[in-house]
C-alpha cells in the first residue's frame, strides 16, 4: 500500500504544480469556450485566479497547513475573474476550509475536503447549471468519497477521482445542449481538470515545473531597471537540468563552468549527485543546451529573452508610477451616504457613467473580467457608507458578489447588471429619496425589459444556435443566442436590432466603437429612424473596443 498522507510540502506542490499545468494549457480552455468572441476567456480567467493564490504560495515564508491554506483562500478570492475563476476560488476556499488546521492531510481528510470544496461552490452560484465545472468537481468528489470506503490508500483515490473526474467531463456535451451542438467539452470543467492532473502528477513524483515566481526574481538572474537595454549584454536567460549517468566530476564540472563563461555570464552550475542545474545569460542559448546534452538528459528548460522583459517592465514601472502619482495627485473623495461603481468598456460610455452620477469606473466588460481584487479596490476608494456596483456583464456578477461578501465596513448592493445598457437603466432608475432595499427593487426590476445587442467578429469556426460561423463573420448576440451572422457590420448591426424589436419597442440606443467611424454610426442612425418612425433612435459614441456597436431596445 501507499503512502496514505500529504504534508504541506507536498500539498504546496502539487497546488503549484496544479496551477502551472492550468496555465500551460489555459489557450487550448480558452478554444473550448462556445462563442467564438474575442474577449476574457475561460482558461485565461482561471489562469489569472489560481496565478494570484500561486504567487502567494510561492512567497511563503513558513509553510505549514495554515499558512498554505490561507495563502491559497485568500489569494484565489481576490484575484477571481469571470465566473470560471469565481468558481475556482470557491473550490479552493472550501477544500483549504478543511486542511487548514490539520497536521497532514489523510484518505479521510482529502474526502471531506473535496466534499467542501464542492458544497461550498454550489452555493456560491444562483442557479446552478450540471454539465460545467461545478458537476466535475461534483464527480470528482464522490467517487473519491467511494474508494475511500473501500478502503483505498491515497494514490488509488486521488488517480481514481480524476479519471471519473474526466469521464465525467466527457458526459458534459449530453447535459448542455449548446455544448453538444458546438461540439466542445466544458471550458470550466477542462481546466479544473488540468489543475487536477497537475496536482496528480506532483504527487507521483514526476517531473513537474512547479516553480512560480513570487514577484522576486532570483538574485543571479535580475536584470537592473535602470540600465538600458542595449546595454544587456547577453540577452537570453536559460535554465535548466542536466540528468547526468552518473554523477559529474569535478574536473568535468569546471570544464562544464568554462566553456558557460566563453558564451556567457551570470552563470550558476550546481551538481548534486546525477542532477546538475544550470543558469547562464548568454546570445546562444541553443549552444549551451547543446553542449549539456553531451552530459545527459534535459529537463526544465527555460529560456527568457531579458531585453523584451526590460522593455515590459520599464512600461509597466512608468506606468504603475503614473498611477500612483494621480493618485497622490487626487484629492481624497468628500464622505457621502451613497457611492456609484460601474464597470465600463470604453471612454465614451465611461463619460455616460460619469455624467450619471458613478463615482468609480473599472475598465475592463468581456475583453477582461475584473478580478474581486479590482472591485475590493474601487470601494475602497469611494468614500460612502453605501455603495452600489454594476457589473454590467454576466460573468462579472460574481466577482462583484464576492467582493460584497469580503467588504465589512460599507453596505454594498450588487445590482444584478448583465449590460452596459442595462447598467445605464438601473443608475437612472436611482431615487435619492428611497432606502437602500427599495433603490435595489428599483433598479433592479426594469433590467429585463432591456434587450442588449453586441455586434463583434468570429475569432474561429463553430456551428451554435443553427448558425454555421466561420472565422472573421460579423456576429450579431444578443442577450440569449446569437442573431445574425454575415460579412458585413451595418447590415448584421440592422438584421440584429430588426429581431430584438416588437410591438411595444420606443427606443433604439446605439453605441459605436472605437473602429466605427462617426459619420458610419449617424448613417446607421438615420437609416434606423427612416426604417423605424415610431421608434426614438439615440446614437452615442461607446469607444469600446472589438465591439463595433452595443445596441439595446426599450
Amino acid at each position: 500500500m501507499g503512502r496514505n498522507t500529504i504534508d504541506a510540502q507536498l500539498c504546496a506542490k502539487m497546488f503549484l504544480a496544479g496551477a502551472s499545468n492550468l496555465e500551460a494549457n489555459k489557450e487550448w480552455i480558452n478554444e473550448l469556450n462556445v462563442f467564438p468572441v474575442p474577449d476574457g476567456d475561460t482558461g485565461t480567467n482561471m489562469t489569472l485566479t489560481i496565478m494570484s493564490a500561486a504567487k502567494e504560495v510561492a512567497s511563503l515564508e513558513e509553510l505549514n497547513l495554515e499558512t498554505l491554506a490561507k495563502a491559497i483562500s485568500s489569494g484565489s478570492l481576490r484575484g477571481a475573474r469571470g465566473n470560471s475563476g469565481v468558481i475556482l476560488s470557491q473550490l479552493l476556499r472550501g477544500f483549504t476550509k478543511t486542511i487548514k488546521y490539520e497536521k497532514e492531510i489523510t484518505t479521510d481528510i482529502i474526502v471531506e475536503a473535496c466534499q467542501k470544496a464542492v458544497a461550498t461552490a454550489y452555493k456560491a452560484v444562483m442557479k446552478p447549471k450540471e454539465g460545467t465545472i461545478l458537476t466535475v468537481a461534483k464527480g470528482c468528489a464522490e467517487k473519491a468519497s467511494e474508494l475511500a470506503a473501500e478502503g483505498a490508500d491515497m494514490e488509488t483515490i486521488l488517480g481514481g477521482a480524476l479519471s471519473y473526474a474526466e469521464d465525467v467531463l466527457a458526459q458534459t456535451p449530453e447535459m448542455l445542449p449548446v455544448l453538444k451542438e458546438a461540439g466542445v467539452v466544458d471550458s470550466g470543467g477542462q481546466g479544473l481538470i488540468q489543475v487536477l492532473k497537475g496536482a496528480f502528477d506532483a504527487y507521483l513524483g514526476k517531473e513537474v515545473n512547479y516553480t512560480i515566481e513570487s514577484g522576486e526574481k532570483a538574485a543571479g538572474a535580475q536584470v537592473s531597471a535602470e540600465a538600458p537595454a542595449a546595454e544587456i549584454k547577453f540577452g537570453y536567460c536559460t535554465e535548466f537540468i542536466i540528468m547526468t549517468k552518473k554523477p559529474m566530476e569535478e574536473a568535468e564540472e569546471l570544464a562544464f563552468k568554462a566553456f558557460l563563461e566563453s558564451i556567457g555570464d551570470s552563470i550558476v552550475v550546481v551538481a548534486d549527485d546525477d542532477i546538475v542545474k544550470v543558469h547562464v545569460h548568454t546570445n546562444q542559448p541553443g549552444v549551451a543546451i547543446t553542449k549539456a546534452l553531451t552530459y545527459g538528459e534535459l529537463s526544465r528548460m527555460k529560456i527568457d529573452n531579458m531585453r523584451e522583459e526590460h522593455q515590459e517592465k520599464l512600461i509597466k514601472d512608468a506606468s504603475k508610477r503614473a498611477q500612483e502619482e494621480a493618485k497622490a495627485a487626487k484629492p481624497a473623495m468628500p464622505h457621502k451616504e451613497v457611492g456609484f461603481i460601474s464597470v465600463s468598456i470604453g471612454e465614451g460610455i465611461g463619460e455616460i457613467f460619469r455624467g450619471l452620477g458613478v463615482d468609480y469606473l473599472i475598465e475592463g466588460g468581456q475583453t477582461m473580467n475584473p478580478s474581486t481584487e479590482d472591485m475590493l479596490n474601487a470601494i475602497e476608494q469611494v468614500n460612502a457608507d453605501t455603495i452600489y456596483i454594476l457589473p454590467n456583464n454576466k460573468n462579472i456578477i460574481l466577482a462583484a458578489n464576492q467582493a460584497q461578501a469580503l467588504t465589512k465596513d460599507k453596505q454594498i448592493i450588487v445590482i444584478p447588471t448583465k449590460t452596459v445598457p442595462q447598467g445605464i437603466s438601473a443608475i437612472i432608475n436611482y431615487a435619492p429619496d428611497k432606502s437602500a432595499e427599495e433603490n435595489k427593487e428599483a433598479m433592479t426590476e426594469g433590467l429585463s425589459l432591456i434587450k442588449t445587442g453586441q455586434i463583434t467578429y468570429a475569432v474561429r469556426d463553430t456551428h451554435i444556435d443553427d448558425k454555421t460561423i466561420h472565422e472573421g463573420n460579423i456576429m450579431g448576440i444578443g442577450d440569449h443566442s446569437i442573431l445574425a451572422v454575415g460579412e458585413e457590420i451595418a447590415a448584421v448591426t440592422k438584421e440584429t436590432i430588426s429581431l430584438m424589436l416588437d410591438e411595444d419597442s420606443e427606443l433604439i440606443s446605439v453605441y459605436y466603437g472605437a473602429d466605427i467611424s462617426e459619420e458610419d454610426a449617424q448613417a446607421l442612425g438615420a437609416e434606423l429612424e427612416e426604417q423605424y418612425p415610431d421608434c426614438e433612435v439615440e446614437v452615442y459614441s461607446g469607444g469600446q473596443p472589438i465591439y463595433y456597436y452595443v445596441v439595446s431596445v426599450e
